[in-house]
């Protein structure tokens, strides 16, 4: 992913409010299903993670992402953004200028 696309998608993930949290039990592999799950419809999501999480967030960003096969788009605080294309291209709701398929 190159630095414009980051920047389109950061510009989107601004409206979009955090749809998981993660907090002191860490990162489950419920947590890596419904995730994926996630992005699989929605393709941009956030997470929040909770104060009483003791694990590094950096780690937990790249650990989701690549469980999920997705990116990460930024880490800004305690608020992880990932990205993944739709597997299906025909519904896919974001296109990038760089790299078309993952």
């Amino acid at each position: 992913m190159n630095s414009k696309d980051r920047s389109m998608l950061k510009g989107l993930a601004m409206n979009v409010d955090p749809i998981f949290q993660i907090g002191k039990s860490g990162l489950t592999p419920e947590i890596t299903e419904a995730v994926s799950d996630a992005l699989e419809k929605r393709e941009l999501i956030k997470i929040n993670i909770l104060k009483n999480c003791d694990d590094d967030i950096r780690m937990i960003a790249e650990a989701i992402a690549g469980r999920t096969g997705s990116e990460v788009v930024q880490v800004i605080g305690r608020k992880i953004v990932l990205f993944r294309y739709q597997k299906d291209a025909s519904k896919r709701k974001i296109e990038l200028s760089g790299k078309k398929d993952v």
